[in-house]
């Protein structure tokens, strides 16, 4: 069995993750700039001014109090500032990746960096200057740009003034970033995703929305449906020949046991999750919308012309995240983002409490393939664990090598035994980044080390690990270290 010699490999990042330059280029504020730092035992938050000057914070994900605004507290500690200094540092990046043989990079725009408030008629010539320069830096080297347009955040001022995607001009502002972009970058940027997990999304952070009830979030993503749809109908005129895709927090779900209570829990659960990319890649609601709902108490006020627009904007393909899978029970909770989060017992955890399940990529592919018989390009996937450096900042991390060896077994029986059509893979946090769920250094991905602890400190130098000499392997025997 071999890969498709087309197959795209490289690695995956956000840019409050990773990027950092805050401040700098004319870049603008964004909502995630207010998000502290955490860790597996205290969670991140939002921190926030309101009218009457009192100081507070909140869930990362979680509603802000009436009138409040973001605001940076004296003592805290912001990631996004800095993160780890691609801003400064991405002509060593990508050369780390091109020593590899990647060949793909998917990294995010910085929407502030091209429209600081999100309302200028005119882009920061900086900032598009800025991601001009890491495309052109990419293909120097034939590496694939796959670039995500709105990665979990917001500008601060569309949350402030309008409340975000709850208010259609959102929808008028992404679609002008989307246009700048398309024009900028035409000839050069074959792949796009929309949005970032886009089932996942709710509140301040990532919505710019003050509430984060279901009522609040799944009226906000049906904006966010009519925005990608409105960018895919865009693009077929302005870039013609590109692939425009939208990314699904996809972890697969188990049912608990073979009881039927059980197995109708994981039906609705793997409902929940479809719901929204049945919505983009088949370009309607599904049928089971109304339950879908009713049971969340919602009604949505969908405008005129938006069904047609769904069906017109239908995604060219479907991406996802991956890294674990879960157990559903008639008594799981499940938000409106179709996850569960109960363990498996008969798996391996990471030192986050997350299943180590290398078949669930090939369970998820071939779920997602026969319900949309579209291609599936896998943009995040990867081991969080904590790297013992040497004295010369060496990291033999051999769980991480076993973890990927495992799932790229997986991937090649999808494509050559179950013919699932995979346009690529991008793991998580090729160089090591800022962790989204707890705001650490500590919970790294990369095959890169960077020197930087939880807290910012380090000279943020990158260091290659075991685990990028055995990609480079990997990628030159063309996965005949797998064998």
């Amino acid at each position: 069995m071999k890969f498709p010699e087309d197959l795209l490999w490289g690695g995956a990042s956000a840019d409050f993750q990773y990027e950092g330059g805050f401040g700098e280029g004319g870049r603008g504020l964004l909502t995630s700039d207010y998000v502290t730092d955490g860790s597996v035992h205290t969670p991140r938050m939002m921190t926030y001014k309101c009218l009457d000057g009192t100081l507070g914070e909140t869930p990362m994900r979680s509603s802000m109090p009436k009138g409040a605004v973001g605001c940076f507290h004296e003592g805290k500690y912001y990631p996004s500032h800095q993160a780890v200094d691609f801003y400064h540092r991405y002509k060593e990046d990508i050369e780390l990746y091109a020593e590899m043989g990647m060949t793909t990079m998917r990294f995010s725009i910085c929407w502030s960096r091209i429209y600081p408030t999100g309302m200028e008629e005119e882009p920061n010539e900086e900032g598009l200057l800025f991601y001009e320069d890491v495309v052109n830096e990419c293909l120097k080297y034939n590496i694939e740009p796959l670039i995500t347009i709105c990665h979990d955040e917001i500008p601060q001022y569309l949350a402030d003034q309008y409340g975000g995607w709850l208010n259609r001009i959102t929808i008028d502002c992404y679609l002008k970033l989307c246009k700048t972009l398309f024009e900028r970058f035409k000839g050069k940027v074959k792949y796009w995703l929309t949005f970032n997990e886009i089932n996942a999304l709710s509140g301040y952070s990532h919505l710019g929305t003050t509430s984060a009830d279901e009522q609040t979030t799944l009226q906000a993503i049906h904006h966010l449906f009519v925005a990608s749809a409105k960018a895919k109908i865009l693009s077929m005129e302005m870039i013609p020949g590109s692939m425009i895709g939208t990314m699904y927090a996809s972890s697969p779900t188990y049912p608990a046991t073979c009881h039927p209570d059980d197995i109708i829990a994981w039906q609705k659960q793997r409902r929940n999750l479809f719901y929204f990319s049945d919505v983009m890649l088949r370009g309607y609601y599904p049928n089971y919308t109304d339950s879908f709902l009713k049971e969340r108490g919602v009604t949505l006020d969908i405008k005129e012309g938006d069904i047609e627009l769904l069906k017109e904007g239908a995604l060219d393909y479907y991406s996802f995240s991956c890294y674990r899978s879960t157990t559903v029970n008639k008594d799981s909770h499940l938000g409106h983002s179709g996850m569960s989060f109960d363990l498996n017992p008969y798996l391996e955890t990471s030192p986050w409490g997350w299943p180590i399940d290398p078949q669930s990529i090939r369970y998820l592919l071939n779920e997602v393939y026969d319900r949309y018989q579209k291609p599936i390009f896998i943009v995040e996937n990867g081991l969080g664990y904590i790297d013992e450096v040497d004295e010369n900042f060496y990291v033999n991390d051999q769980k991480r090598i076993e973890y990927l060896k495992d799932h790229f077994i997986e991937i090649k029986k999808s494509v050559e035994e179950d013919h699932v059509e995979v346009l690529g893979y991008t793991m998580w946090g090729g160089i090591d980044l800022v962790s989204l769920s707890t705001g650490e250094m500590k919970k790294r991905y990369g095959w890169v080390y960077v020197d930087m602890d939880d807290k910012g400190h380090g000279t943020k130098n990158r260091y290659r690990k075991e685990s990028f000499y055995w990609m480079k392997e990997f990628l030159s025997s063309k996965g005949k270290n797998i064998e």
